[in-house]
């Protein structure tokens, strides 16, 4: 209930008052039914409550406010807000045990960034709306304990608290004795938040889609507790070649010690098959109790944790080769350009697209985009300045595409060129006027001069010949390429027009909560795309001459 509060005209004695309550800084005192008033119990409320009662005057009309029950106004029926259709589990990545409320604070940047988005570009969508909720894993596990804090030495103790606060959370992960406890408090969570809105919100369950937003190290622990990847599985243990057992131990008792081991290794194998096996038969229900939809990674380290699981890229352009459709529908990753914790998953699937630009996600306020399906593919090479480099996809507002913080203008590489010719021109007279005699500086420096016309003519007629060849070489790789993603997965932030690269880095990381980009790229493939009006058949026939 809201209350409208207005100051009292009426006069009313404190000595009527039937009831009291005491708040903290006031109280509240009812006189009847419809009369309540509010009261300050600030001191210099009450020095002019004193004053103005000796006057004459009343209580209520000296310093009280009259409370009234119901609404400003009346509700309609439209007014009700549509109910949650898709919701969106937010999970947060190292660092949280520095500040357990940083995830809450980051996903409400993120629900008021979508919230814009949607009053903006999604105002149409009435019987659709999205739901952010925080998932906050770390502070429910217990790990070490304080073992690590109590084997922190004291010398510069404020920089190591913060490391054992937020790195220390990947090797908490890479570890096999924490690991499970880690996974095993993320899908507990996850399960507990589910389980809590479909409580509330019956019919989500049926009809309601769920998809997961992850950062940083959130990323790998998600994908792994979707994909149940056990570590535990992909253990193998080496065995001897008996023909180098013969050659390294000649000696019977050798031998025999060698054939025990190789018992051994196998009765061990077993028993790992027939524990991989129980734990199988065990969790034959999904660890967890919805499917995904979407799984969005941002700022992630998951390709380079695929890579060093051995993932290597296939002959398929399909997502299933590092997460199956079955288990989530689409893949997305979403990086910018100088966040130093991220890496590219698209290569880990066709080798070639280390070649292709990711597909850079449009800004906020562009208008009429073009879709992100309809992209076409652009080749990436950082080798070439910005006034060589292929254009990127046609987007509104043009930007040229600065690969990666490289922000040389043509200007620019001239200026530096011609400073290098220059000084490599003055150094070569310098160095012939000292280590020569003078006799011989003018011809020197003459001949030098004439080396230095004759280099730049060489770099002007191959530059002539390269840039023709670059173009006819990314057409090259994109046409010999036959094979192409089903969808990409690869997305990236533009970066701003006046952005340091070096400060970026520092900085981009956590950057994408309260990005207006993220929350449209987010949204955009969150709500279902309104389908064009197509006039009937009759109607066309009526229309035509």
């Amino acid at each position: 209930d809201t209350y409208e509060m207005e100051v009292v005209t009426t006069t009313v004695d404190s000595k009527d008052a039937i009831d009291s309550l005491k708040l903290s800084r006031s109280h509240v005192d009812w006189h009847s039914v419809d009369e309540v008033y509010l009261y300050s119990d600030a001191t210099t409320s009450k020095i002019a409550r004193t004053v103005t009662q000796k006057l004459g005057f009343s209580k209520a009309s000296s310093s009280g406010t009259r409370l009234h029950r119901g609404y400003v106004e009346e509700a309609a029926p439209e007014d009700t807000p549509p109910e949650t259709t898709h919701i969106v589990f937010v999970v947060h990545g190292i660092g949280q045990k520095m500040d357990q409320g940083r995830i809450i604070r980051n996903t409400s940047m993120m629900r008021d960034a979508a919230r814009k988005m949607e009053e903006k570009h999604f105002s149409n969508h009435t019987t659709e709306h999205v739901e952010f909720f925080p998932v906050e894993w770390r502070s429910k596990l217990s790990l070490d304990g304080d073992t690590v804090d109590s084997i922190t030495p004291d010398k510069v103790r404020g920089l190591r608290e913060m490391l054992n606060g937020s790195a220390m959370d990947i090797m908490y992960y890479t570890s096999p004795l924490y690991r499970d406890e880690i996974t095993r408090g993320l899908t507990l969570e996850l399960n507990r938040l589910y389980t809590l809105f479909c409580s509330r919100n019956p019919d989500f369950e049926k009809n309601g889609k769920v998809s997961i937003v992850s950062h940083s190290l959130g990323c790998v622990i998600t994908f792994d507790i979707m994909t149940g990847w056990d570590p535990v599985r992909f253990h193998h243990e080496a065995e001897l070649d008996p023909e180098e057992t013969k050659v390294r131990w000649p000696s019977d008792e050798e031998r025999h010690l060698q054939e025990q081991l190789r018992v051994t290794r196998l009765r061990l194998r077993d028993l790992e098959n027939q524990f991989q096996g129980l734990r199988t038969s065990i969790c034959e229900v999904p660890a967890l109790k919805f499917k995904v939809e979407n799984f969005f990674c941002m700022g992630s380290p998951l390709a380079v944790f695929l890579a060093l699981r051995g993932i290597r890229p296939g002959n398929n352009g399909v997502q299933d080769h590092i997460l199956p459709t079955s288990i989530c529908k689409r893949l997305f990753n979403i990086f910018h350009p100088t966040d130093p914790v991220a890496y590219r998953l698209e290569p880990l699937i066709l080798k070639h697209y280390n070649r292709i630009a990711p597909v850079q996600i449009h800004w906020y306020n562009t208008t009429s985009p073009t879709r992100y399906d309809e992209i076409r593919q652009t080749l990436l090479n950082p080798s070439l300045s910005d006034s060589e480099s292929i254009p990127s996809p046609c987007t509104s507002p043009t930007q040229a595409r600065r690969h990666y913080g490289e922000s040389i203008t043509s200007l620019g590489k001239a200026s530096i060129m011609g400073a290098a010719s220059l000084g490599k021109g003055i150094g070569g007279i310098l160095f012939s006027r000292f280590s020569r005699s003078g006799g011989q500086v003018g011809v020197d420096a003459g001949a030098a001069v004439a080396e230095i016309e004759e280099e730049e003519k060489e770099l002007e007629q191959g530059r002539a010949e390269v840039e023709p060849a670059l173009y006819q070489s990314a057409s090259a790789v994109l046409e010999n390429t036959s094979m192409e993603l089903e969808r990409r997965i690869d997305f990236e932030l533009r970066e701003g027009l006046v952005e340091s690269r070096y400060w970026s880095a520092v900085t981009s990381h956590t950057a994408y909560w309260c990005s207006y980009d993220v929350a449209l790229f987010l949204l955009t493939f969150m709500y279902r795309p309104q389908e064009p009006f197509e006039p009937a058949e009759d109607n066309l026939e009526m229309l035509s001459p």
